[in-house]
């Protein structure tokens, strides 16, 4: 996979010049077509207004999914933390050499997990690490049902089995959740919606006998900087914008299993 900061800042480097393009574009074609300059706008304000605003409502929807979802991913974190470490400590209710042997499986579990994250973007070594835990983490499951039958406290099935069973929940819907991105044709409708709000207001800057290269730059700048924050929060584990502080309580509970 190519390096997805480049991608991203090439993604958004088209836009601005695309912008930018189209900004000048719709304001000759406003001075060509005009009979009079006072007259060019007359009549379109409606259909403009149309526009930004469904350029305002798709930035605010996507914007919002994407801040939800990042937050999500964090949340997801903490709980697979609290879960591994909840069932981690319930090992204790198995006989001696049933724990450590599971205790042993749960910081190779961890190790795999923290580093399936740790060596993106590489996607398809990643891929490679979680099968490795989920193959892993099929075997605590199955030793943790046979130790709990032979071990010598009678509650240690209804007590070790739940907080495993959360565990492999959590760590499914984690994996899942960092997979989950809004379909490819949102960006692109972003992208399409933004290009042509800029003709539309180059148009409509028709009107001005100035040039005003500052307002343009501040709108393209503006439009090109949300755009690709939208970008970033969608991929929190490649851009500028990281979720990788929060695996911190991952690597806290590694160094407490002793």
């Amino acid at each position: 996979m190519a390096d997805y900061t480049f991608v991203a800042g090439l993604i958004s480097l088209g836009l601005f010049i695309g912008v930018l393009i189209l900004l000048n574009a719709g304001r000759f074609i406003g001075l060509y077509r005009s009979d009079g300059i006072e007259d060019i706008g007359k009549g379109l304000g409606a259909m403009g207004a149309a526009v930004y605003g469904l350029l305002g409502l798709l930035i605010a929807f996507t914007f919002s999914g994407a801040a939800s979802r990042y937050e999500n991913r964090r949340q997801l974190i903490m709980e697979e933390s609290n879960a591994i470490g909840t069932a981690y400590l319930r090992l204790d209710l198995l006989n001696s050499d049933s724990r450590d042997a599971l205790k042993s499986k749960f910081r190779l579990f961890l190790d795999t997990r923290l580093e399936a994250y740790e060596v993106l973007p590489d996607i398809q070594a990643s891929h490679k690490i979680i099968d490795q835990s989920n193959d892993v983490l099929s075997q605590i499951w199955s030793d943790s049902v046979s130790a709990s039958k032979t071990s010598s406290f009678q509650q240690a099935p209804m007590l070790l089995l739940p907080a495993v069973n959360e565990m492999i929940d959590i760590t499914t819907e984690r994996t899942a959740a960092s997979n989950i991105h809004p379909p490819v044709i949102i960006f692109w409708m972003l992208g399409c919606l933004c290009l042509s709000s800029a003709l539309l207001i180059g148009y409509e800057m028709s009107q001005r006998k100035n040039h005003s290269w500052l307002h343009m730059l501040i709108f393209t700048t503006l439009l090109t900087f949300i755009f690709y924050v939208i970008l970033d929060l969608e991929y929190p584990r490649f851009g500028l914008i990281r979720i990788d502080a929060a695996d911190e309580l991952l690597r806290a509970l590694r160094s407490s299993m002793k």
